[in-house]
């Protein structure tokens, strides 16, 4: 691995530590979102019937998965383009505000209680921080 590759690889992962990162799965933020997004498949797997295929359940499973699909797939091509990195963790931010929106119509429509839905808000919010943070340093 070059010198230059190996600054590629250095990441940001919190806000005064520095660590190699060889993989995405190293990076901070890619951990908390693919961690937030278990959370949201397994509780939302107890909504309406109506909400699991096309309804609000199925759509937050896939916008929480998302973050982390964009995540992994902007850092394979940061190899050769820091633009599309930079890009795909846009996409991503987009994806955890999106998750916001849907956690609002959850309390409202009380499928979860307000102590789920203000620690999954606080993990979006922080998943945003962490995203725009890396956008950026890159």
């Amino acid at each position: 691995m070059t010198r230059n590759s190996e600054s590629q690889n250095l990441r940001i992962l919190s806000e005064n530590k520095k660590v190699f990162v060889s993989r995405f799965r190293d990076l901070a933020v890619y951990q908390k979102a693919f961690e937030a997004s278990l959370d949201i498949h397994k509780e939302s797997m107890i909504f309406p019937k109506t909400e699991q295929y096309g309804g609000l359940a199925d759509q937050m499973r896939r916008a929480s998965k998302s973050i982390c699909a964009n995540i992994a797939e902007g850092y394979a091509k940061q190899q050769r383009s820091k633009a599309e990195f930079k890009r795909f963790l846009l996409i991503a931010i987009g994806s955890a505000h999106e998750m916001q929106v849907w956690i609002d119509y959850c309390i409202n429509l009380g499928y979860v209680d307000s102590d789920t839905s203000h620690s999954w808000s606080c993990k979006y919010d922080e998943i945003v921080r962490m995203l725009q943070s890396l956008y950026s340093k890159t």
